[in-house]
């Protein structure tokens, strides 16, 4: 077939005229709707390259499948998205309020309920949990235990994970409200004024790496690398690199990162009744981890005599910092002088620590269980 002058006219097929059309609908969410733009704006233009018929951009010598290989098959380019995520987010929330980590756990069960429903559907163990980890709402460790696991479903994952990561404002609430009175989202959180040290802030990465380490060993580079680049922020004598990893690191890696996620957004590997079904149960994912936190801020609540607000619990999804900024808004909907924002951060930032935990989980005992 002529693949020189308009060779690619003759080569198109309807499949790939389809998956141009996808690649330019996430490019118009990026740019319109603003939904993770830095990432969808790249996936969905590197998605047009990748199916234009005999695109230099894809195959041996390709400069996507070049970029896929030097940072996606060898999970370089999530680790440095992890040191960049470690720089931004600030521990002292948490530390203030540990029990709020309880959330960040529970809000994981979409994870494991979505693994079995995966699994139920007919997919073999290792795509199941593929699938399953898109409810860690975690988009670098969505594609990390993915490459491990289902390179094959790499693009699909990819694109539920991070479109439903922009979709939370929508996802998220109505969720909340059928799970809660509104006597329950009314309830005010009591205000600790009180202060973190800074030894405690920077030991506190450390002793995670460890405690994270000795668990699941399988979890070491992606809890590592997020721990690094948080220490990289408080220890004090590294601030330019800490606003290096949070600025332009950040923005480089993500930019690349997107545009050689789409060498696996082909045609063929794409548009298929799989690919339905994994964007499915992205969503149940989702849901289920909302009702998870939701739900054990609920049982917490039948122990305790100071109440917590059960909208807090739907903050413990990793989907940082989005969610507690959701959940902040819903409280002042519902009483303007009730701020939550503090305390859904603290789950928020729990729920990062717990996906990546529950990723390394996921790493260890699949393995074991398809022996």
């Amino acid at each position: 077939m002529d693949t020189g002058l308009f060779g690619a006219l003759i080569g198109i097929t309807w499949k790939q005229i389809v998956m141009m059309l996808v690649g330019a609908t996430l490019i118009y969410l990026a740019i319109k709707k603003n939904y993770e733009p830095t990432l969808l704006l790249p996936m969905g233009f590197g998605a047009i390259l990748a199916n234009i018929p005999f695109s230099s951009a894809i195959g041996e010598h390709g400069i996507m499948t070049f970029l896929y290989n030097v940072g996606i098959s060898n999970e370089a380019f999530p680790l440095m998205i992890f040191i960049a995520i470690g720089a931004m987010i600030d521990f002292s929330p948490l530390l203030k309020n540990p029990i709020l980590l309880l959330f960040g756990a529970a809000a994981q069960f979409g994870i494991f309920f979505t693994i079995m429903a995966a699994a139920m559907l007919g997919f073999d163990l290792k795509e199941a949990a593929s699938i399953g980890i898109i409810g860690a709402a975690d988009g670098p460790t969505s594609i990390y235990v993915a490459n491990k696991f289902a390179p094959g479903l790499l693009g699909p994952i990819s694109v539920a994970a991070y479109s439903y990561m922009a979709l939370v404002p929508i996802i998220q609430p109505p969720i909340i409200r059928l799970l809660t009175s509104r006597k329950e989202r009314l309830i005010r959180m009591e205000i600790k004024p009180k202060s973190v040290s800074k030894t405690a802030l920077i030991v506190f990465p450390v002793v995670v790496t460890i405690f994270a380490g000795f668990i699941a060993p399988a979890s070491a580079s992606l809890i590592g690398f997020l721990m690094f680049g948080n220490l990289i922020r408080e220890c004090g004598v590294l601030n330019k690199l800490s606003l290096a990893a949070q600025n332009e690191l950040a923005s480089l890696i993500t930019l690349v990162l997107g545009i050689s996620i789409a060498t696996t957004m082909t045609a063929e590997k794409f548009l298929t009744e799989r690919t339905l079904f994994i964007i499915g149960l992205g969503l149940v994912a989702f849901i289920f981890d909302t009702a998870g936190g939701v739900m054990f801020a609920k049982a917490l609540n039948v122990f305790r005599k100071k109440k917590i607000n059960p909208m807090i619990g739907a903050a413990g999804i990793s989907a940082f910092p989005m969610s507690a900024r959701v959940i902040h808004k819903m409280g002042l909907k519902e009483d303007s002088t009730n701020f939550l924002l503090m305390y859904a951060t603290s789950a928020n930032v729990g729920g990062q620590i717990a996906s990546v935990i529950a990723g390394g989980l996921i790493l260890s005992l699949v393995p074991y269980f398809c022996k």
